[in-house]
């Protein structure tokens, strides 16, 4: 070793480079490579600014099976490291200069993703060059899904004979079929031909960036021997193993995958075409869960989604990750022209700010594999929850109310076989909400569903301040089963909308805290009094004031993500979805919501912030429930007018 001013001079001979190979031996190139040439560089010692390495150019050749120098080069440099200045010297020998970390942060990577290419490569190329003629250049195409294609192979020959070159540095996945199989001859990667690299069948690659990219090539098998166009239950657990036992493990930048992950649409936008539930696979939705990838990019079923951002903690009870971003590429040159090439610039994980990485879109939503991510490790399909049974009602409310739905939307006659009615549960003694309770008011009672009803607010804030409870006894939101989630959905948008129509915006709240039964508040507020900033400004300060601690949420948040079961809370949601929470640890002023509303600031009627004091006679209740039911009629969805 010697030392040059301020730089540090090292030459490996060949034999000490067959030495390392040999240490390595189980590993693909690309990992002996990013051994060689990258992570000695990861922090300059004692100070300095540069290392160089000088390498025998032979002994690489040998070594690494390339002959020829245009192959090496192209090699080194399609490896990610753009970073890295590649130098002939005096004596054809190569050395490398790495650019300090610092400054390779200040500038993001230009990067495309592309679908399934099918084998029109002219098409995907020329697509490229003209997109960088007006956007300047990328550093990276990433392919996914299929490459080659049944067509003949007269266009790859153009390419794999150097007679056609790809216009950036192009890395594929490997074959989803027999067909393709051929054409991936090392299942740890290898040059295809200039400028187009196959990563392998699975692995991870870095740049000198520090870009972590994690690859898997196939599609998902669960027999053995598993398929050459296939991956196993055991190479995602490798995988998963390899990275997440990593000390301070945080996640990757890109998951590159064939096949869509199973369940990807829960909690996010509609999906189109494609069914989640029963497209994908349960494997690589176990990946996406253990690896946490900022971007993941798939293919293979012919269309574009791009899913809204899923976040990868549960909110207030784990620290705040970074979001995850899934996006499924159509295939190229598709007739109904659906997107195939996705460009976007990231900066790697590694060289972010910590609070700038986790800071959350406004449109993130929950994680769609937490509730199937045990079912997925296992590669089984997460069952589809037993539906409840139309529930027997209690009561005549005197009205035309048409015949009762199930949860399905369907009429209950048309099923040979109806399951048996399973009863909602029980109270463990009297409770005024249950409605097969006989302390129930049901004079209040203004609307009845299959799960949930609604009724007029004993001492409500206004004529129409009502509550939606559900029929049978749950203690809060957090304990309800998922048809029962369902319809208070329902009946949420359908207040919503029916409040609108009479020039009002609505705020719902609920207080899980010496509390039986769940109670949703909805309580209407005129347009003209006042805008939703103001009353969630009203919230935050008078809770600021009692000294409680009201966090914001995010707008697609579970709540039962946030709270556990039997846990005390405080929630109030707005009419654009903005939502506030607070943990109730000690005591809370029952009456708080009742408070912010009726204050000054929001309806100005503090006198009845307490509901002992509003109450009326039961004539004048039975009134203004006959009112509400004939003014909601039009927007009942749960009458079958058929």
């Amino acid at each position: 070793m010697v030392r040059l001013g301020s730089t540090l001079c090292r030459q490996l001979s060949s034999s000490s480079l067959i030495s390392i190979a040999a240490k390595y031996k189980n590993y693909s190139r690309n990992v002996f490579l990013r051994y060689l040439f990258y992570a000695p560089f990861a922090v300059p010692p004692r100070g300095e600014t540069i290392w160089e390495r000088t390498l025998s150019l032979g002994a690489l050749c040998r070594l690494m099976s390339f002959h020829w120098l245009g192959g090496l080069s192209s090699y080194l440099c399609a490896a990610g490291f753009s970073g890295v200045a590649w130098v002939r010297n005096s004596s054809f020998a190569w050395s490398v200069q790495p650019r300090l970390l610092t400054q390779m942060a200040q500038k993001p990577l230009r990067l495309l993703a592309c679908g399934d290419v099918e084998g029109k490569f002219d098409a995907l190329f020329n697509r490229v060059r003209a997109i960088q003629k007006k956007s300047g250049n990328f550093d990276l195409l990433l392919c996914v899904g299929n490459f080659f294609g049944s067509t003949p192979d007269a266009e790859w020959e153009e390419y794999k004979t150097g007679v056609k070159k790809a216009p950036i540095q192009t890395y594929v996945l490997g074959a989803n079929n027999q067909e393709t199989v051929k054409y991936f001859q090392d299942v740890d990667g290898c040059e295809l031909a200039e400028n187009i690299t196959y990563l392998g069948r699975k692995g991870v690659f870095t740049g000198s960036s520090g870009l972590q990219i994690v690859y898997l090539s196939g599609t998902e098998s669960l027999n053995e021997p598993v398929p050459g166009y296939s991956f196993s239950p055991k190479d995602v657990s490798s995988l998963r193993t390899m990275l997440c036992s990593t000390p301070q493990f945080k996640g990757v930048d890109i998951l590159l995958t064939s096949p869509w992950p199973k369940y990807v649409g829960n909690f996010g936008n509609s999906s189109g075409e494609v069914d989640t539930k029963k497209c994908g696979s349960a494997l690589i939705s176990s990946l996406a869960t253990g690896l946490k990838p900022r971007y993941h990019f798939a293919s293979l079923e012919k269309t574009y989604y791009e899913r809204l951002p899923y976040r990868n903690h549960i909110v207030l009870q784990e620290n705040a990750q970074h979001a995850t971003r899934f996006i499924a590429l159509a295939n190229v040159g598709n007739p109904e022209k659906k997107k195939y090439l996705y460009a976007f610039s990231i900066v790697p994980m590694k060289l972010m700010d910590a609070a700038e990485l986790v800071k959350q879109p406004p449109d993130v939503t929950e994680n769609p594999y937490r509730k199937s991510g045990k079912e997925a490790s296992t590669g089984k399909q997460t069952p589809a929850p037993e539906e409840e049974s139309a529930c027997q009602f209690f009561f005549d409310l005197n009205e035309k109310q048409g015949r009762k739905r199930s949860s399905t939307g369907r009429d209950s006659k048309s099923s040979p076989h109806p399951k048996q009615p399973r009863k909602p549960p029980q109270p463990p003694g009297p409770c005024w909400f249950c409605l097969a309770s006989p302390e129930v008011e049901k004079h209040l009672v203004v609307n009845i569903g299959t799960h949930c009803y609604l009724a007029l607010a004993k001492g409500g804030l206004s004529d129409d301040h009502v509550l939606i409870l559900p029929i049978g006894h749950y203690q809060s939101v957090v304990e309800l089963s998922a048809e029962v989630v369902e319809e208070v959905e329902k009946y949420k948008a359908t207040l919503r909308r029916f409040f609108r129509s009479r020039g009002k915006r609505c705020v719902l709240f609920e207080r899980n805290y010496k509390s039986h039964h769940l109670q949703l508040q909805v309580i209407p507020v005129p347009l003209s009094s006042c805008a939703t900033d103001d009353i969630k400004d009203a919230f935050i300060t008078q809770a600021q004031e009692q000294q409680i601690e009201l966090l914001e949420i995010p707008e697609h948040s579970d709540i039962k993500q946030i709270a556990q079961p039997g846990a005390a809370y405080f929630y109030v949601e707005l009419d654009t979805g903005e939502k506030l929470f607070h943990r109730i640890k000690k005591n809370f002023p029952l009456q708080f919501g009742r408070e912010v509303l009726a204050s000054e600031a929001i309806l100005n009627i503090p006198d009845k912030s307490d509901w002992r004091k509003c109450q009326m006679s039961k004539e004048e209740e039975e009134t203004l429930a006959r009112r509400f039911r004939k003014d909601f009629e039009p927007f009942d969805f749960t009458v079958d007018d058929d």
